[in-house]
């Protein structure tokens, strides 16, 4: 209990779940598994199938298109929405850069959970914007 506790924490901090009152907080983390991935680790492999959404809560990691890093994560940031939410694989690696702590949502519990927290949604659509308009600033 102590760590679930721990982990609300956490996602409180977090600019994705912060619209969140403390009692949708403890209800989605009930949602959500806890993850740890080792130093060097590959959570998601590019070209190959993805089924879950990540948001870290300890760690790094790197995004690699080809072998190149394209950017790096950390606490906060999420990865596998993409994958997850176009029924499609991956089109990074994702690779842990030292010890990683995520909280995981399975595909097939991402649309109702989205639905039921319709403000985590938006902030979602927000970061991807970010990414787009960074990505296009970034190619040009």
């Amino acid at each position: 209990m102590a760590e679930r506790n721990e982990i609300v924490d956490i996602m409180a901090q977090l600019a994705l779940f912060a619209d969140l009152r403390r009692p949708q907080l403890e209800a989605a983390s009930h949602i959500f598994e806890e993850e740890w991935f080792t130093e060097g680790q590959r959570i998601l492999r590019q070209g190959f199938s993805g089924s879950n959404f990540y948001v870290i809560l300890d760690g790094e990691a790197a995004v690699r298109i080809d072998g190149q890093t394209r950017a790096t994560l950390g606490r906060g940031e999420f990865f596998g929405e993409v994958s997850v939410l176009l029924g499609e694989p991956p089109t990074a690696d994702v690779v842990a850069l030292r010890p990683l702590r995520c909280v995981v949502l399975g595909a097939p519990e991402v649309e109702a959970f989205l639905i039921m927290y319709p403000r985590v949604m938006y902030r979602m659509l927000q970061a991807q914007a970010r990414r787009l308009r960074n990505a296009n600033l970034w190619r040009s």
